[in-house]
């Protein structure tokens, strides 16, 4: 569910608008240690153009070797392949710690099924995708937070998510660091800044700026597992309005900025005046960021990102990918031919 793998959807989707033909590959089980996890995708088109990835190279320099040969020119219906036979050949071919894949490759011939997947997720829909092995029929549905990979041999069943996104309550000097750093690791970001002075000396693009009220902002915006929303003004007129709602939501991340007797302050603020619960006040992340003794600006920043990061793999882990073990009379196996 990493917008590395919409992205790679994007452009099998323009590749294919331009005429050229494509093969998308998905890994759907690993032994060892693995460098791309289950749902990973990779798309390689017929003159050897690649976006996304599937291991720590050797794997891909196969696939476009055999898709450059024709190999797959007559393939109509997606198979499986794996790699890494043995630890030796593993370690040897860039699959470290005698790690395996396991793949389904598949020919893209309608792409139907990725225009709605890119809609539905744009607008913050999780979206499953079941396709079968046998004819390579595509069915799309609704899915919900939790749902796992799912391989049977015959069927494979992947999950595509909206893009994670990053809401800033303030746009003071801070925010911009943390916007800037957000962006880099590919966050959607928005700034909630009613104040027009605030606003007036950014530059960095790609910014979405919201000027309303920070608790009509955060309502306006429904929050969802995708989304953090980090309060930065020092007001507790418009921090706290956002909290209020941000803690209530389903939001994976809530933090605020603030001593650690400010944060109880605001906490108690929070309960008595607003009757916010418990188990909604224990959500906030404040102090906001890990304690790494950051003084400046940036420095804050990173930390403010790196328990963001934190928070959100976690999250996913504890989600992590379970498959059966398919029988070896399933799967083609190979030996990836690259250089030493």
């Amino acid at each position: 569910m990493e917008s590395l793998d919409l992205r790679v959807l994007a452009d099998v989707l323009a590749w294919k608008q331009s005429g050229h033909s494509v093969t998308l590959v998905t890994v759907v089980e690993t032994w060892g240690s693995a460098p791309r996890p289950p749902g990973a995708l990779l798309a390689v088109r017929d003159d050897g153009g690649v976006s996304g990835s599937v291991s720590g190279g050797c794997v891909e320099d196969d696939l476009i070797a055999r898709i450059r040969a024709g190999e797959y020119a007559n393939l109509k219906t997606p198979s499986m392949v794996a790699y890494g036979v043995t630890k030796e050949e593993a370690t040897r071919f860039g699959l470290p710690c005698g790690g395996t894949l396991r793949l389904v490759q598949e020919p893209v011939l309608d792409t139907g099924w990725i225009e709605e997947v890119l809609q539905r997720t744009s607008a913050h829909q999780l979206v499953a995708r079941t396709v079968r092995l046998r004819d390579g029929a595509v069915h799309l549905r609704q899915a919900q937070r939790g749902e796992e990979l799912a391989f049977d041999g015959s069927t494979l069943t992947t999950f595509f998510g909206p893009r994670w996104r990053l809401l800033l309550i303030g746009a003071g000097q801070l925010s911009q660091v943390v916007a800037q750093m957000a962006q880099t690791l590919d966050f959607e970001v928005l700034v909630c800044e009613p104040r027009q002075a605030y606003t007036a000396g950014w530059s960095l693009p790609g910014v979405i700026h919201l000027t309303g009220m920070p608790d009509d902002e955060v309502l306006a915006m429904q929050p969802d597992a995708h989304t953090a929303i980090v309060a930065l003004t020092h007001d507790p007129k418009l921090d706290d309005m956002a909290l209020l709602e941000a803690l209530n939501s389903q939001a994976f991340y809530v933090g605020a900025m603030g001593s650690r007797s400010n944060q109880k302050a605001r906490k108690q603020r929070l309960a008595e005046h607003f009757d916010l619960s418990e188990t909604a006040l224990a959500r906030l992340h404040g102090p906001v960021g890990l304690s790494l003794g950051a003084k400046t600006p940036a420095e804050i920043a990173v930390s403010i990102i790196a328990e963001l990061v934190q928070v959100k793999n976690k999250g996913m882990s504890d989600a992590m990918l379970s498959i059966s073990a398919q029988t070896d009379a399933q799967t083609e196996w190979r030996t990836p031919v690259c250089a030493i």
